[in-house]
Protein backbone atom coordinates (compact mmCIF):
# COMPACT_ATOMS: atom_id res chain seq x y z
CA UNK A 1 0.00 0.00 0.00
CA UNK A 2 1.43 3.53 -1.00
CA UNK A 3 1.57 5.79 2.01
CA UNK A 4 -0.78 8.75 1.86
CA UNK A 5 0.86 10.95 4.47
CA UNK A 6 4.26 12.17 4.30
CA UNK A 7 6.06 12.23 7.66
CA UNK A 8 9.35 15.07 8.16
CA UNK A 9 12.64 14.01 7.09
CA UNK A 10 13.86 14.56 10.77
CA UNK A 11 10.30 12.39 12.13
CA UNK A 12 11.50 10.00 9.54
CA UNK A 13 15.16 10.13 10.82
CA UNK A 14 14.33 10.10 14.52
CA UNK A 15 12.19 7.39 14.42
CA UNK A 16 14.24 5.39 11.90
CA UNK A 17 17.43 5.37 14.42
CA UNK A 18 14.85 4.02 17.29
CA UNK A 19 13.91 0.89 15.20
CA UNK A 20 17.21 0.33 14.58
CA UNK A 21 18.68 0.28 18.23
CA UNK A 22 15.15 -1.30 19.25
CA UNK A 23 15.70 -4.39 17.02
CA UNK A 24 19.57 -4.93 18.40
CA UNK A 25 20.85 -3.23 14.85
CA UNK A 26 23.81 -1.24 16.93
CA UNK A 27 26.72 -1.97 18.57
CA UNK A 28 29.38 0.46 20.25
CA UNK A 29 32.18 -0.36 21.53
CA UNK A 30 35.03 2.19 22.48
CA UNK A 31 37.65 -0.49 23.83
CA UNK A 32 37.36 -3.57 21.65
CA UNK A 33 36.74 -1.80 18.43
CA UNK A 34 34.94 -3.69 15.15
CA UNK A 35 36.73 -4.35 11.67
CA UNK A 36 34.60 -3.13 9.15
CA UNK A 37 34.86 -5.05 6.09
CA UNK A 38 36.80 -2.02 4.73
CA UNK A 39 39.93 -2.53 7.14
CA UNK A 40 38.48 0.61 8.77
CA UNK A 41 38.65 -0.28 12.95
CA UNK A 42 35.35 1.84 14.84
CA UNK A 43 33.93 1.65 17.99
CA UNK A 44 30.30 1.08 15.71
CA UNK A 45 28.56 -1.39 13.86
CA UNK A 46 25.33 -1.87 12.27
CA UNK A 47 23.70 -4.78 11.00
CA UNK A 48 20.31 -3.72 8.91
CA UNK A 49 19.71 -7.63 7.76
CA UNK A 50 18.29 -8.00 11.56
CA UNK A 51 15.54 -5.42 10.27
CA UNK A 52 13.85 -8.57 8.42
CA UNK A 53 13.40 -10.72 11.04
CA UNK A 54 10.82 -7.58 12.95
CA UNK A 55 7.69 -7.60 10.84
CA UNK A 56 6.06 -4.51 12.30
CA UNK A 57 9.70 -2.45 12.37
CA UNK A 58 10.34 -3.34 8.77
CA UNK A 59 7.13 -2.48 7.86
CA UNK A 60 7.33 0.99 9.19
CA UNK A 61 11.04 1.73 7.66
CA UNK A 62 9.37 0.53 4.37
CA UNK A 63 6.81 2.73 4.25
CA UNK A 64 9.09 5.61 5.66
CA UNK A 65 11.75 4.88 2.13
CA UNK A 66 8.42 4.78 -0.20
CA UNK A 67 7.73 8.35 0.96
CA UNK A 68 11.16 9.46 1.21
CA UNK A 69 11.78 8.45 -2.23
CA UNK A 70 8.40 9.92 -3.51
CA UNK A 71 9.34 13.01 -2.08
CA UNK A 72 12.76 13.82 -2.84
CA UNK A 73 12.27 12.08 -6.71
CA UNK A 74 9.04 11.81 -7.48
CA UNK A 75 5.72 9.83 -7.28
CA UNK A 76 6.44 8.44 -10.63
CA UNK A 77 9.97 8.61 -11.31
CA UNK A 78 10.66 4.56 -11.32
CA UNK A 79 9.77 2.13 -13.55
CA UNK A 80 11.84 -1.10 -11.53
CA UNK A 81 12.94 -1.39 -8.00
CA UNK A 82 16.31 -3.14 -8.42
CA UNK A 83 17.98 -4.75 -5.08
CA UNK A 84 21.49 -5.40 -4.35
CA UNK A 85 22.57 -9.04 -3.67
CA UNK A 86 22.02 -10.53 -0.75
CA UNK A 87 21.19 -7.66 1.72
CA UNK A 88 19.00 -5.13 -0.51
CA UNK A 89 17.10 -7.75 -2.00
CA UNK A 90 14.58 -8.28 0.91
CA UNK A 91 13.58 -4.15 1.07
CA UNK A 92 14.01 -4.05 -2.38
CA UNK A 93 11.08 -6.91 -2.38
CA UNK A 94 9.19 -4.75 -0.24
CA UNK A 95 8.91 -1.70 -1.43
CA UNK A 96 8.54 -2.80 -4.93
CA UNK A 97 5.00 -4.04 -3.39
CA UNK A 98 4.56 -0.68 -1.66
CA UNK A 99 4.84 1.21 -5.22
CA UNK A 100 3.60 -1.15 -7.61
CA UNK A 101 6.41 -1.41 -8.97
CA UNK A 102 8.16 -4.93 -10.88
CA UNK A 103 11.53 -5.79 -8.99
CA UNK A 104 14.93 -7.14 -10.02
CA UNK A 105 17.66 -7.86 -8.22
CA UNK A 106 21.28 -7.20 -9.28
CA UNK A 107 24.48 -9.97 -8.75
CA UNK A 108 27.66 -8.91 -7.00
CA UNK A 109 29.22 -10.74 -10.19
CA UNK A 110 28.14 -12.91 -13.04
CA UNK A 111 26.06 -15.92 -12.65
CA UNK A 112 28.84 -18.56 -14.26
CA UNK A 113 26.71 -20.34 -16.47
CA UNK A 114 23.82 -19.87 -18.01
CA UNK A 115 23.19 -16.74 -19.61
CA UNK A 116 26.15 -15.48 -16.70
CA UNK A 117 24.10 -12.55 -15.86
CA UNK A 118 23.90 -10.02 -13.19
CA UNK A 119 20.57 -8.65 -13.78
CA UNK A 120 17.52 -11.28 -12.42
CA UNK A 121 14.18 -10.09 -13.26
CA UNK A 122 12.96 -7.99 -15.67
CA UNK A 123 14.75 -4.71 -16.56
CA UNK A 124 13.44 -3.47 -19.99
CA UNK A 125 15.67 -0.72 -22.28
CA UNK A 126 15.28 2.52 -21.03
CA UNK A 127 13.33 1.74 -17.46
CA UNK A 128 14.11 3.88 -14.34
CA UNK A 129 15.12 1.87 -11.70
CA UNK A 130 15.95 2.72 -8.55
CA UNK A 131 18.58 0.66 -6.54
CA UNK A 132 18.43 -0.23 -3.17
CA UNK A 133 20.48 -1.44 -0.36
CA UNK A 134 20.27 -2.04 3.63
CA UNK A 135 22.93 0.77 3.81
CA UNK A 136 25.93 2.88 2.21
CA UNK A 137 28.97 2.77 3.52
CA UNK A 138 31.98 3.85 1.05
CA UNK A 139 30.07 3.58 -1.71
CA UNK A 140 31.70 1.21 -3.94
CA UNK A 141 29.04 -1.80 -3.96
CA UNK A 142 26.35 0.55 -5.05
CA UNK A 143 28.77 2.09 -7.85
CA UNK A 144 28.94 -1.68 -9.11
CA UNK A 145 25.46 -2.61 -8.63
CA UNK A 146 24.73 0.80 -10.76
CA UNK A 147 27.30 0.37 -13.46
CA UNK A 148 25.45 -3.08 -13.98
CA UNK A 149 21.65 -1.84 -14.16
CA UNK A 150 22.90 0.86 -17.26
CA UNK A 151 25.11 -1.67 -18.97
CA UNK A 152 21.12 -2.96 -19.56
CA UNK A 153 20.25 0.12 -21.31
CA UNK A 154 18.21 1.00 -18.18
CA UNK A 155 19.01 4.35 -16.07
CA UNK A 156 20.03 4.37 -12.15
CA UNK A 157 20.10 7.68 -11.22
CA UNK A 158 18.99 7.08 -7.79
CA UNK A 159 19.85 4.66 -4.36
CA UNK A 160 18.07 4.24 -1.44
CA UNK A 161 19.26 2.96 2.26
CA UNK A 162 17.82 1.93 5.25
CA UNK A 163 20.77 3.78 6.64
CA UNK A 164 23.57 5.77 5.64
CA UNK A 165 26.92 6.40 7.28
CA UNK A 166 27.53 10.18 6.93
CA UNK A 167 31.03 10.49 8.15
CA UNK A 168 32.70 10.29 4.98
CA UNK A 169 32.39 12.68 2.02
CA UNK A 170 33.89 11.13 -0.32
CA UNK A 171 31.12 8.32 -0.25
CA UNK A 172 28.49 11.00 -1.26
CA UNK A 173 30.64 12.79 -3.34
CA UNK A 174 31.02 9.39 -5.83
CA UNK A 175 27.90 8.57 -6.23
CA UNK A 176 27.44 12.78 -6.94
CA UNK A 177 30.22 12.07 -9.74
CA UNK A 178 28.22 9.53 -11.13
CA UNK A 179 24.90 11.00 -11.61
CA UNK A 180 23.62 9.09 -8.70
CA UNK A 181 21.03 10.54 -5.95
CA UNK A 182 21.11 9.06 -2.07
CA UNK A 183 18.35 8.67 -0.06
CA UNK A 184 18.84 7.47 2.97
CA UNK A 185 15.92 7.09 6.28
CA UNK A 186 19.04 7.90 8.96
CA UNK A 187 22.56 8.27 9.57
CA UNK A 188 25.09 7.83 12.21
CA UNK A 189 24.24 10.91 13.88
CA UNK A 190 20.75 10.07 14.23
CA UNK A 191 21.69 6.99 15.78
CA UNK A 192 23.86 8.38 18.38
CA UNK A 193 21.02 11.70 19.55
CA UNK A 194 18.50 9.12 20.05
CA UNK A 195 21.09 6.69 22.26
CA UNK A 196 21.46 9.22 24.51
CA UNK A 197 17.78 10.27 24.61
CA UNK A 198 16.85 6.11 25.14
CA UNK A 199 20.31 6.04 27.59
CA UNK A 200 20.78 2.60 25.77
CA UNK A 201 24.85 3.00 26.10
CA UNK A 202 27.04 4.74 28.70
CA UNK A 203 27.81 8.30 28.68
CA UNK A 204 31.67 7.40 28.33
CA UNK A 205 31.03 5.39 25.37
CA UNK A 206 28.77 7.49 23.81
CA UNK A 207 31.05 10.17 23.80
CA UNK A 208 33.68 7.86 22.39
CA UNK A 209 31.17 7.39 19.32
CA UNK A 210 30.72 11.14 19.18
CA UNK A 211 34.57 11.71 19.06
CA UNK A 212 34.83 8.90 15.96
CA UNK A 213 31.73 10.49 14.44
CA UNK A 214 33.46 13.33 14.10
CA UNK A 215 37.10 12.59 13.22
CA UNK A 216 36.77 9.49 11.85
CA UNK A 217 40.03 8.84 10.52
CA UNK A 218 41.39 10.18 13.28
CA UNK A 219 39.97 8.00 16.07
CA UNK A 220 41.46 5.54 18.46
CA UNK A 221 40.42 2.96 20.57
CA UNK A 222 39.69 4.19 24.68
CA UNK A 223 42.35 2.52 26.41
CA UNK A 224 41.91 1.22 30.22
Amino acid sequence: MIPAAFPSREEIARLSAAMLLEAGCVAFNAREPFVHASGRRAPTYIDCRRLIAYPRIRSVLMDFMAATVMREAGAEAFDVIAGGETAGIPFAALLADRLALPMAYVRKKPKGYGRNARIEGLMPEGARVLLVEDLATDGGSKLSFIEAIRETGATCAHTAVVFAYGIFPAMEARLTEAGVALHALCRWADVLEEARRRGAFDAGTLDAVAAYLAAPEDWAPVTA
